[in-house]
């Protein structure tokens, strides 16, 4: 009888790797979908170079029946198959998955990580092929006036020109970290930083820029990054500085997802909430906080946050300070427990770290090194 036969037949697991689709000339709007597949079933989906979306088994099976333009009856079978679901309700996710997806592809604005209540794997305890993200200091020089402390210069005796960066993200993008970063120091004060976020943009990476954002009062600087491909900022806050917070004007009405960084410190953990009412106002959405002492609690501005409907992101990097001088990307005060795993930190001369600060523990040269030897460390 068939249904015997149906149960009796072994579904073969998809097999891990990169799968992708792109829209043909006619569609409108235009997209491209890229698909890691990890061996433990999850799967990492970047949408337009824009979204990564961390899926479980189920949701990465979706992922990869609407890459292949599989038909939803028979994808709804294998995944009932594969998952001892009822074939219906499989065919309404399916169905379902394919609409949010649709809905990515013509949203504007998207929060760079996770969107759209897709079901998740916790990224950290996935069996990762390879980080779900690049943090890039192309630079650790400064603007004039910053503290010296906010760049560890010392670290390194050079840096890497145009050509050895691309290197860096076409060889990322081949061993499938589909996330990069560009930091510092300052990443605005290195002038390729167009022409590398084009790199990232051309490899179909999705691509962010941690920056004081004082050179993003230029409109038409801000205009040629959002030409290039930059999906999201996250632009570091300086409360008393008035240029900090022209910045955030100029960039909120911008094509571009916007991540507000506070530092709290002894100095301004009184006016904090202030801060946080002002960024409110000015249309800020998206919040990360972090601060220099662990004696100073962020809780009461976190409920703060919340009731303002200021999203506060944990998963991003922050600015280096020399008082904290590991990126605090949890919000517990400790070495993030996605550091040299979900994420790696790549210096000025190409040495990967496993997270920003952690100098003792150079995993070898992006440049020199085999991929093997800097991840599996």
């Amino acid at each position: 009888m068939k249904w015997i036969r149906t149960l009796l037949t072994k579904v073969e697991p998809i097999q891990a790797g990169i799968y992708q689709k792109q829209s043909s000339a006619q569609d409108q709007p235009r997209y491209r979908i890229h698909l890691r597949l990890q061996p433990d079933g999850s799967g990492v989906l970047v949408v337009n170079a824009a979204t990564v979306l961390h899926l479980n088994p189920a949701a990465a099976e979706y992922a990869y029946h609407f890459i292949k333009g599989t038909d939803a009856v028979v994808a709804a079978r294998e995944v009932a198959s594969r998952y001892r679901v009822n074939e219906s309700i499989a065919r309404q996710d399916y169905t379902d998955f394919a609409a949010r997806i649709q809905t990515l592809i013509t949203t504007p604005d998207l929060d760079p990580v996770s969107y759209l209540d897709f079901e998740r794997v916790a990224p950290h305890s996935a069996d990762l092929m390879a980080p779900l993200r690049l943090d890039c200091a192309l630079t650790y020089r400064l603007p004039p006036g910053a503290p010296a402390e906010y760049a560890p210069t010392k670290r390194v005796d050079r840096e890497l020109n145009t050509e050895e960066w691309m290197r860096i993200l076409d060889r990322a993008w081949q061993v499938g970290i589909p996330h990069v970063t560009f930091t510092g120091g300052e990443a605005t004060l290195r002038e390729d930083l167009v022409q590398l976020i084009g790199g990232a943009e051309k490899n179909g990476q999705v691509c962010g820029l941690l920056t004081d954002g004082l050179k993003l009062t230029d409109r038409k600087y801000l205009e040629s990054l959002l030409q290039s491909g930059l999906d999201h900022i996250l632009l570091i806050l300086q409360p008393d500085n008035a240029l900090s917070w022209k910045a955030i004007q100029t960039i909120v009405p911008a094509d571009i997802f916007m991540t507000v960084h506070l530092t709290l410190t002894r100095q301004n953990q009184a006016t904090a909430a202030e801060v946080l009412d002002r960024l409110h106002a000015a249309g800020v959405r998206s919040l990360s906080l972090t601060s220099v002492d662990a004696g100073i609690s962020s809780a009461s501005l976190r409920n703060q946050a919340a009731n303002l409907g200021l999203a506060l992101k944990f998963d991003l990097p922050v600015p280096y300070s020399i008082d904290h001088p590991v990126a605090q990307e949890t919000s517990e005060d400790a070495v993030p427990s996605g550091a040299g795993k979900a994420w790696l930190y790549v210096e000025p001369d190409g040495d990967v770290l496993p997270a920003q600060g952690m100098a003792n523990q150079v995993l070898g040269n992006f440049l020199r090194d085999p991929w093997d030897k800097i991840y599996r460390h």
